[in-house]
């Protein structure tokens, strides 16, 4: 009973000092931060809201600075700091928080806060975020630089043998896992704020193949060739260079094969040049304008090797290397590719060859399941033809009279493609494999104009209106004939006249 009525009297006491010098204590502490309140390890006791908060941006700023070395690949790494990934204070209304603290409720409340805080601190914690896509660029440009990765095993074919060609172990960062594991290091309070050292995370990628798995690759699985005997020095070797890009490809099971992958970019520097190519209904030259024969062959080969076709695109117009349907495009542009998968039990391996007679080639090897007396063959079904009509005439204002470059017609076709399977001479299935469509495409020609003679201007133009490319090369070349006198004693057209090709543009 005692004891009670001191705690009554000790509280009236208070209420009476609280009553008479609560109001002048409030007034002198103002709106500081009571003794005991920290942020992190920092003291706010008697800061305003505008010090503690100078006080945690000068702790921030001296974490951006920490050296934060990142461990990867044989030793190798990379030292960033938290300001090259956008660290940043992400919770700077603790300020406020900790200037409330023993601010709010009744007096009773307000002083038992007090005498709390003077036998244990109030700690409270900064929390920080990253910018992600800062962390991203760190890791793969310059982490991944060090990644070594895994080559499988391969084949290549040595004076008529094959040569097997050990893989290599690869290590790379697994940028998932090292992406998680330094948002969580610098956001979920793990770092102390000095520097040190992070172990990413690294993968070890074993290769593909061994000895005794390549070694069931001698058997020829398909073989097929085309001529490019038409084609003039540029297309030539751009056939020839895509051969040369896919020779020597080993493919293991399940694995798929991109053409445009194997032989892009199409630039001067991967070995392309000039040449005709099909674009909108036209043939124009372009980097690589030929390669669609390469992955042609190619597809031939496929077919009879009886893999697995994933993609393949027809030609936009018809092409004479192969039978309709039988084609397969490739086109950076209209994002076209001819891909495959390897289907077998065992690695194959694509042998891409040219011959002096201007022959390209395609052989692929494997291990032969087939029976002995199986058999493949692949027919074209042209379906229907289209045949053009008229001729096309493009007057040029950029080019001289007298130059006169022409295209051919082509025929619109619908052609289907059928593989006919035989066991031992009989036929026992035949199926559709695709169905193509080519456009018809009328003859055309396009005729320079360009002159400083007005009678010469207003022939060609009235060539032109007869619809006639043949007549319209007539004219061209009399006028052309006529302009030879005058130019050889620097007269006549402003501009010189060109040759104007006597063969037609032919098709790619």
């Amino acid at each position: 009973m005692k004891k009670f009525v001191r705690n009554i009297l000790s509280l009236c006491g208070m209420l009476i000092l609280t009553g008479i010098f609560g109001i002048n204590a409030e007034a002198r502490e103002g709106t500081t931060i009571l003794p005991g309140i920290y942020l992190q390890n920092m003291d706010l006791s008697g800061k305003t809201e505008e010090e503690a908060e100078a006080v945690a941006e000068d702790y921030v700023e001296g974490l951006l600075q920490k050296n934060i070395t990142l461990n990867m690949v044989n030793d190798n790494s990379v030292t960033i700091t938290p300001g090259d990934i956008g660290f940043y204070w992400s919770n700077p209304e603790v300020i406020e928080e900790a200037a409330s603290i023993g601010r709010k409720g009744n007096i009773i409340e307000r002083y038992k806060v007090k005498k709390d805080l003077q036998s244990e601190r109030r700690i409270l914690p900064l929390s920080f975020g990253v910018d992600q896509d800062l962390i991203r660029h760190v890791l793969e440009d310059q982490c991944a630089v060090y990644n070594i990765e895994a080559e499988n095993a391969t084949l290549s074919i040595e004076n008529g043998e094959f040569v097997i060609h050990q893989g290599q172990t690869g290590m790379v960062v697994d940028e998932d896992a090292s992406f998680q594991q330094l948002c969580s290091f610098f956001t979920d309070g793990t770092w102390n704020g000095e520097e040190t050292s992070i172990d990413l995370v690294v993968e070890v990628e074993e290769p593909k193949g061994s000895a005794e798995e390549l070694s069931k690759v001698k058997d020829v699985l398909g073989s097929f060739q085309t001529s490019f005997k038409t084609s003039g020095a540029s297309r030539s070797a751009n056939v020839r260079n895509g051969a040369s890009l896919i020779n020597g490809t080993t493919l293991y099971p399940g694995e798929e094969f991109s053409t445009y992958e194997a032989v892009a970019p199409f630039s001067t520097a991967n070995g392309y040049y000039m040449a005709g190519s099909y674009l909108n209904g036209q043939v124009v030259d372009s980097l690589g304008g030929g390669i669609c024969q390469v992955s042609t062959t190619l597809y031939n080969a496929v077919l009879l090797s009886e893999l697995e076709v994933t993609e393949r695109h027809n030609h936009s117009m018809i092409v004479t290397y192969v039978d309709p349907s039988a084609d397969a495009a490739i086109s950076e542009s209209a994002g076209k590719d001819f891909r495959f998968v390897n289907n077998t039990d065992a690695p194959i391996y694509i042998e891409g060859y040219t011959t002096e007679d201007k022959m390209i080639g395609f052989t692929i090897y494997g291990h032969e399941t087939r029976d002995s007396g199986h058999k493949v063959v692949y027919e074209s079904e042209v379906v229907s033809k289209t045949y053009p009509d008229t001729e096309v005439i493009y007057p040029d204002g950029g080019s001289p009279v007298g130059t006169v470059s022409v295209q051919s017609a082509h025929i619109g076709y619908k052609a289907n493609l059928w593989k006919v399977v035989y066991e031992n001479g009989t036929e026992t299935s035949r199926e559709m494999v695709n169905s193509s469509t080519y456009k018809m495409a009328p003859r055309s020609a396009t005729v320079g104009v360009a002159t400083a003679d007005p009678n010469a201007y207003n022939e060609i133009m009235a060539a032109i209106a007869t619809g006639s490319i043949d007549h319209v090369k007539g004219v061209a070349a009399a006028l052309k004939a006529a302009a030879a006198p005058a130019e050889a004693a620097g007269e006549g057209a402003a501009a010189p006249a060109a040759e104007a090709p006597v063969a037609e543009v032919p098709a790619e």
